[in-house]
């Protein structure tokens, strides 16, 4: 089976969709391509965000930087992190958004508990792959 492009888009690029990136390339590595990117760029991603992922799963993503959308490749599935804001029209063959709210100023509980809800939703996605007719 032929992987699958996915990104997962937020305004600023720099909390909850890198958060997804960094989960999905390690959690879903032999179904997904994984990608992030934002509408627009922020100087630095979450240190909190990069704290809270090494801590939980041994990820580094302290290399990571924000993305434009105009960045991303051809993409299959569309995952929009729940910006309450328009994502511009991107093209792809399936789109959802998951409604997370933006840990961003948070405590490390928030953190931990959206990690957790993106490493649930990715994982329910991974199952739901076959019915999605990509």
């Amino acid at each position: 089976m032929e992987k699958i492009n996915i990104a997962f888009v937020c305004v600023h690029n720099s909390c909850r969709s890198q958060m997804a990136e960094a989960l999905a390339k390690e959690l879903c590595s032999d179904t997904f391509n994984s990608f992030s990117a934002g509408t627009e760029i922020a100087n630095n991603i979450n240190q909190d965000a990069v704290r809270i992922i090494k801590s939980m799963y041994n990820i580094d993503m302290s290399n990571n930087y924000s993305k434009l959308t105009t960045d991303l490749p051809k993409i299959d599935i569309l995952i929009t992190m729940g910006c309450n804001v328009d994502c511009p029209n991107i093209p792809c063959t399936f789109r959802e958004d998951w409604g997370l709210d933006d840990p961003s100023t948070m405590e490390d509980i928030v953190f931990k508990l959206t990690a957790k809800l993106i490493e649930e939703k990715l994982k329910n996605l991974c199952f739901r792959i076959p019915s999605l007719d990509l």
